[in-house]
């Protein structure tokens, strides 16, 4: 089952890195805003990952600051279109649907629905 990851990133600004695999890389989003249940969050499109990022937090190579990992899991893509993706996820953190939809160009927003919040476990 393809996995996702969701990583806390501190440049060159705080975000959210959220990554699902696709294949032999990992398409990937900047979140603007901390995942929550039920809020709309803006979204920007970012090349594609090395699958490597799944299970890495430390320091981004080219002095590109530090990630951590936020949640990790599986997902299911439930409908892909040009414009709109809805999946499943199944968190450590997250665990519901996510519907991302293209506002223009490389600009989205995201929507965690039916999400429940799991405190991170330590």
């Amino acid at each position: 089952m393809p996995r996702f990851v969701i990583l806390d990133h501190d440049h060159p600004f705080p975000h959210w890195d959220f990554m699902i695999e696709c294949g032999d890389h990992l398409r990937t989003w900047r979140l603007l805003a901390e995942p929550a249940p039920g809020q709309t969050i803006d979204a920007q499109t970012i090349g594609d990952h090395r699958k490597d990022y799944l299970d890495y937090e430390g320091p981004v190579s080219g002095g590109r600051g530090r990630v951590r990992r936020w949640d990790a899991g599986t997902v299911t893509l439930d409908m892909e279109s040009a414009d709109e993706l809805r999946m499943t996820l199944a968190g450590d953190r997250l665990n519901g649907s996510a519907v991302f939809r293209r506002v223009d160009g490389d600009s989205w927003s995201c929507r965690f629905n039916n999400v429940t919040a799991r405190p991170r476990s330590s």
